[in-house]
């Protein structure tokens, strides 16, 4: 049931990426390489910061102006580690065989690493279950899962 909580979470958060070449996949891999869980949690927390600022989800959170310029500091200094220090030859290379691109594509795919990292926290694996759950007692979704011929979510 976990897996299609996640799934289906993935499906909402999904990002689309361009099609990388051999340098982009070592510019991404550097990237995951070189964070520690405490650096994605700093990526989540900022991507976090700039979601709340949405007025369709603003009012879940409240961040002041004091604690989104601390996010955004711990954020920026990252950014610029990662990539002026820990990831500078294969950002150089990138760029110069793949373009601009790479850099947004290999951050999409750190921050894909980062929410899988957030996902697996026992806390918020709680909190998918409850679609999860919804969504294995809702016939219409289980009516189309056996048209598609996946495996039924347990109860």
């Amino acid at each position: 049931m976990r897996h299609l909580a996640a799934a289906l979470v993935a499906c909402f958060c999904s990002i689309s990426l361009a099609k990388a070449g051999p340098y982009t996949d070592d510019l991404s891999k550097c990237l995951v390489a070189s964070t520690t869980s405490d650096d994605q949690v700093v990526f989540a927390r900022w991507l976090f910061g700039v979601l709340s600022l949405h007025p369709g989800v603003g009012n879940l959170a409240s961040i002041t102006p004091d604690e989104r310029a601390a996010i955004d500091k711990k954020a920026i200094d990252l950014y610029v580690r990662l990539m002026s220090v820990d990831c500078r030859q294969p950002l150089v290379s990138a760029i110069k065989y793949e373009g601009l691109g790479a850099i947004q594509t290999s951050f999409q795919l750190l921050g894909q690493v980062a929410m899988r990292g957030l996902m697996g926290d026992t806390k918020v694996a709680q909190g998918l279950k409850t679609l999860s759950l919804a969504v294995a007692q809702d016939q219409k979704l289980i009516s189309l899962l056996r048209e598609a011929g996946a495996p039924l979510p347990d109860k």
